[in-house]
């Protein structure tokens, strides 16, 4: 068995999950993580998937991605064993939408020691005023307290909240 990163996207269209988790259903495969949206007008799936060594995924997958005129992307994942990381932080930003607002929080965050687990993004507001709205969990690498130093940089013009996760388990 081996695990692999599979990506697909296509026009959003109802019944793709099924379809795709169905087919590696009866193949006996094993899903894990997953991240499965709407972009725009596409769909997008994100999906660690275990399968054995002889079967090739593509082809499992091929009446599917065509009949639903999906694109297929499959790499080797490229750990045997994961470690999972928990995020310790969750951090909203709002601020005008601009080019290179993504680069400039993430940069800074980066600098700052975080190590980004999820980031989803949105723009709200009005037409001719939109917000940009970015959503980020991840794990603090160098402390909660050198982020918040670090995303003072950013200015008024964008607003951030950040706020400790605290994880217990039972």
């Amino acid at each position: 068995m081996k695990w692999s990163v599979l990506t697909l996207v296509g026009a959003d269209q109802q019944g793709i999950v099924a379809a795709v988790s169905n087919i590696l259903f009866e193949a006996g495969c094993q899903l894990a993580e997953a991240s499965m949206m709407r972009l725009g007008g596409n769909f997008a799936i994100m999906l660690r998937v275990r399968h054995g060594t002889d079967q090739d995924i593509a082809a499992l997958l091929a009446p599917v991605t065509r009949s639903m005129n999906l694109h297929l992307h499959l790499d080797e994942d490229v750990a045997a064993a994961v470690h999972h990381i928990e995020p310790d932080v969750h951090i909203t930003v709002y601020g005008a939408d601009r080019a290179g607002i993504v680069a400039q929080v993430t940069g800074v965050l980066a600098e700052a020691g975080l190590n980004i687990i999820d980031l989803e993004t949105a723009v709200g507001g009005e037409s001719d005023r939109p917000i940009y709205i970015m959503s980020i969990e991840g794990n603090a690498k160098l402390g909660i307290d050198k982020l918040a130093s670090a995303l003072q940089s950013l200015g008024d013009d964008i607003e951030v909240n950040l706020t400790p996760i605290d994880t217990l388990r039972g």
